[in-house]
Order: C-alpha cells, then sequence, then structure tokens
C-alpha cells in the first residue's frame, strides 16, 4: 500500500477532513442569502415528525448545516468517503445509520437489508430519517428504498433540493456541487408523500416515479431561484434566521 492510500486511510485523516468539512458547510450556510420555498414548509414538516427527508446524491452535503438539534439521523454508506461524511454528521450532532442502497445482490453486500431495520426502528424512536433518494452509480433515478420504508413505516416523504449561486460542479457520476460562501441559496422542498401500508409493486412503482419526478423539479426549481436575477417567490431570510 502506498504512503498516500495509507495517509488517506487513516482515522486521523479521515477525522480531519470530516471535521473541516462540517465546518466549511456551516461557514457556506452562514454566510448565504437564503430563499425557503415554499414558505411554511418546517412548520408543515415538524407537525407530521418523525419524517423521511429524501435528497439526490451529490447535491446533499449542504444539509448538513441545517441542523439545529432536531432528532436526526442519516444513512451513510461504508465507503471511504461515507467515512468521512460520518464524522462530518457526527461533529455537529447528526447520528448515523451506515449502509448503501444497490440493486439486487449488492443490496445485501452493502448492508443494505440491515440498514433498512435500523431506519425503520430510527423512525419508530421519534427520529426523523434523511437519506438519498438515489442509489449510487445511478444518479437522479429513485430507487424503492424510499418509498418502501414510507410504506413499511407509515411515514411521510418530503423531498428538498438546496442549491447555491456561487458552485463548482464536478464531472463525476453524480454531478456532486461544491457550494461556495457569500452566494444566495435556495431551499426548496415538497411534501408530504404518503405510501400505503398495502401497497403492492405497482403502487410502489408510482410512488417512485413520483419522488423521482417531484425532487426532480424541486433541484431545477432551487437552482433557477438562485440563477435568476430575480428574488423568486419564496421568503429571502439570513441563514442564521434573521
Amino acid at each position: 500500500m502506498s504512503l498516500v492510500k495509507r495517509l488517506v486511510g487513516s482515522r486521523a485523516f479521515q477525522k480531519t477532513v470530516g471535521v473541516v468539512a462540517a465546518e466549511y458547510l456551516r461557514f457556506v450556510w452562514r454566510t448565504a442569502r437564503v430563499v425557503i420555498e415554499p414558505e411554511g414548509i418546517y412548520d408543515r414538516g415538524f407537525a407530521d415528525v418523525p419524517v423521511i427527508v429524501g435528497m439526490w446524491h451529490g447535491q446533499h452535503f449542504l444539509s448538513l448545516a441545517l441542523h439545529r438539534g432536531e432528532r436526526v439521523k442519516v444513512l451513510i454508506s461504508h465507503h471511504r468517503d461515507g467515512e468521512i461524511n460520518a464524522i462530518a454528521c457526527q461533529h455537529v450532532g447528526v447520528e448515523c445509520i451506515r449502509g448503501s442502497g444497490a440493486h439486487g445482490r449488492e443490496h445485501t453486500r452493502k448492508g443494505g437489508i440491515r440498514a433498512f431495520r435500523e431506519m425503520l426502528d430510527a423512525l419508530a424512536q421519534g427520529y426523523n430519517l434523511a437519506l438519498t433518494a438515489d442509489v449510487p452509480k445511478i444518479s437522479r433515478v429513485a430507487g424503492l428504498g424510499i418509498v418502501k420504508l414510507a410504506s413499511t413505516s407509515g411515514r411521510p416523504i418530503y423531498l428538498m433540493a438546496i442549491a447555491t449561486r456561487h458552485r463548482i460542479t464536478l464531472k463525476n457520476w453524480d454531478r456532486t456541487t461544491i457550494n461556495l460562501p457569500f452566494s444566495r441559496a435556495a431551499l426548496v422542498a415538497t411534501g408530504p408523500f404518503h405510501v400505503p401500508a398495502d401497497a403492492d409493486a405497482a403502487v410502489l412503482e408510482s410512488a417512485r416515479r413520483a419522488v423521482e419526478t417531484a425532487l426532480d423539479a424541486a433541484t431545477a426549481r432551487a437552482y433557477e431561484i438562485v440563477d435568476s436575477a430575480s428574488k423568486g417567490s419564496g421568503r429571502s431570510i439570513a441563514a442564521d434566521g434573521r
């Protein structure tokens, strides 16, 4: 193993990167002028707790800066990058469930079944649950996991997209976005989406498509707000709530 791989794989390196990443995301959010759309979405979501919050891979990092002490757990993969993400979450007080969405046998190998049970337990205990709606390597195609979780738990799904005008978009599978500070930001959310407990395969597939369509629309709207010269129809606030 090369020196670089040993360094990157070391706990000290991962902890340093995780903590720095968490503080950077907080800084980005604190220096942003934020539009929230629609108004009152936070109040609506809090009235439904516990809820399932879905986001797209690569567009979800800034959501970490939103945590204000609520009881929430997030699903994070066992991959090395996932370890850094888990450290960042723990730094801001967010608990983690380790596992990953996937298809077929990969779902079991990546701890998907165990993670699913842990997510059900967390919701039963009153935790909100946050996860990416798409599975690894298949960007912006919603998997069945999030709708099965809603069906089995009886809890509603809320979908969320966050965008900033100043950003760097990587040319990788999930178009990872690095949000930059001192920017205009938008948080667009939609929900609740309910999936019946007796949902068969056809109903689950219909719910999956509805989640995918709604999350695509929320994402497009968030980027429309920040990239437009107009202020949009949402409420503009400072990131600290002023």
